[in-house]
């Protein structure tokens, strides 16, 4: 298969690296020159363990670089949107990105061809992209929404051996081609998991939050511990051992950081808002989550 991805960042690179190391004709598309020509020279941007290697070995192959997004999408079955979607200032994503990069292959596109929701986007964006589509496409194109769920520091195991492959499609041809897509990485077990496109759209944000939410309860047991005398290592051990609970995640510490979960948990709260939803949960974990660092301030 042929695919574009447009976006050359964590998500875009990391996927279009996986896909070129299993196969796939993968050109990644990107308006920043200058990092186009340390991508072709092998230089990531960024450290994720073996992505350098992926992307030397795959280059000039299996996997290229352009800034060009008519001649990248020429011939391509599917066309990846992994571009990113930053916070505006009341949580909500920013989505004038995806919207232009869809509206440009819309544009530009020649042939029949699927547009791939990777952006980590709210419930409603593929509705938002279908009717840019609808609204310059000259050929049909089926927009499907496929969330991804990487850790950084291990994004390249995530991307081949994943917990599950989630499609959000109502359109038959577009699904068979993320399955074939995605063979190569759904081997052992059949992780596809299709769905609605809204429901797709609510998965990522979901268990981002879920996860979240289990880092500040766990701080907010250490706070008890800490005041009641007891020891937090062995309570954690002890709720660890439920399986249905389990130990991902059930760390007390500084709270909740990074790229995504900060974002993502005020995306779904302010999601939530927007369809009178109250997200009470979520909400009291981003509230929680000021708590270690307060706690850390009073004892300098």
């Amino acid at each position: 298969m042929k695919i574009a991805v447009v976006g050359s960042g964590y998500v875009g690179l990391v996927a279009g690296a996986c896909f070129a190391d299993s196969g796939t004709e993968v050109v990644c598309v990107d308006v920043d020159e200058a990092k186009l020509e340390k991508l072709r020279r092998g230089e990531v941007p960024f450290f994720e363990p073996g992505l350098a290697a992926m992307v030397q070995r795959n280059w000039p192959d299996r996997l290229s670089f352009s800034s060009n997004l008519e001649e990248s999408i020429s011939g391509r079955q599917a066309v990846f949107i992994a571009v990113g979607t930053p916070p505006n200032e009341d949580g909500s994503a920013d989505l004038r990105y995806v919207l232009k990069v869809a509206e440009d292959v819309a544009r530009l596109a020649k042939h029949r061809l699927v547009l791939v929701l990777k952006s980590t986007v709210p419930v409603g964006t593929n509705a938002k992209v279908r009717a840019v589509v609808e609204k310059f496409a000259t050929h049909p194109i089926a927009v499907v929404s496929n969330p991804e769920f990487l850790k950084e520091g291990d994004a390249i195991n995530d991307f081949a051996k994943p917990d599950r492959i989630v499609i959000g499609t109502d359109d038959e041809d577009a699904f068979e081609t993320l399955r074939r897509l995605y063979a190569p990485f759904n081997r052992q077990r059949d992780r596809l998991q299709r769905m609605s496109p809204e429901s797709a759209e609510i998965v990522k944000y979901a268990s981002n939050a879920m996860l979240a939410t289990k880092i500040s309860f766990m701080n907010e047991v250490a706070r008890l511990c800490d005041a009641a005398g007891g020891d937090v290592e062995d309570v954690r051990i002890a709720v660890g051992s439920d399986r249905r609970i389990g130990f991902q995640f059930l760390y007390p510490g500084l709270g909740f950081g990074g790229s995504c979960f900060p974002k993502d948990t005020r995306a779904l709260v302010q999601t939530g808002q927007e369809f009178g939803v109250e997200m009470g949960v979520v909400a009291a974990a981003i509230s929680a989550n000021r708590q270690p660092v307060l706690d850390m301030v009073k004892h300098l």
